[in-house]
């Protein structure tokens, strides 16, 4: 890899048939749909109020409502139904507006993690993307930190500088 190829490392292979963020390497990433665009404001709103006191308070005045109501049904299987759907309807949905609210975060995270890779002079640009790496050599750039923290151990207060570059990891991949 030459120099001007490690300096601007070519966008990444991705499949994104439904403009979902699969991958940020991707030049569609920002050409999304109204509806996604919607969506995206929508689960933004509703994960943002769901882990607010207001919908705490909320969810225990249906709770403490239904309890009170109890006797009235005579506690019966009908009565206990209603919660049970009403939760699991409710815990259904919630769960892939949290998981689009993560995925956005992590895309953010990990761009904002990027910029500051690519603008230190000290660190590695082959550390950018890291991510979309397989699990096994995820596991071979942690061995180089380990193997890295232990030498910091052994040098002492003695700081030396360090970077990826040092090693034939399988940052190249990216």
């Amino acid at each position: 890899m030459s120099q001007a190829d490690h300096d601007h490392p070519a966008p990444r292979e991705h499949v994104d048939t439904l403009g979902l963020i699969t991958s940020r390497g991707s030049p569609a990433y920002g050409a999304h749909t109204m509806l996604l665009r919607a969506f995206d404001r929508f689960a933004t709103l509703i994960t943002r109020w769901a882990g607010s006191p207001a919908a705490f308070c909320f969810a225990l005045i249906i709770v403490l409502g239904w309890a009170l109501v109890g006797p009235l049904f005579g506690f019966s299987e009908g009565w206990q139904l209603v919660i049970n759907t009403g939760t699991t309807i409710v815990t259904f949905l919630m769960v892939f507006l949290i998981q689009q609210s993560q995925n956005k975060d992590s895309v953010a995270m990990h761009l904002k993690l990027d910029e500051l890779l690519a603008s230190s002079r000290f660190a590695s640009n082959r550390m950018i993307g890291i991510e979309d790496l397989n699990e096994q050599d995820l596991h071979e750039v942690a061995a180089f930190y380990l193997r890295l923290a232990q030498r910091a151990k052994q040098t002492g207060p003695r700081k030396e500088a360090h970077s990826i570059d040092e090693e034939g990891l399988p940052t190249d991949k990216v």
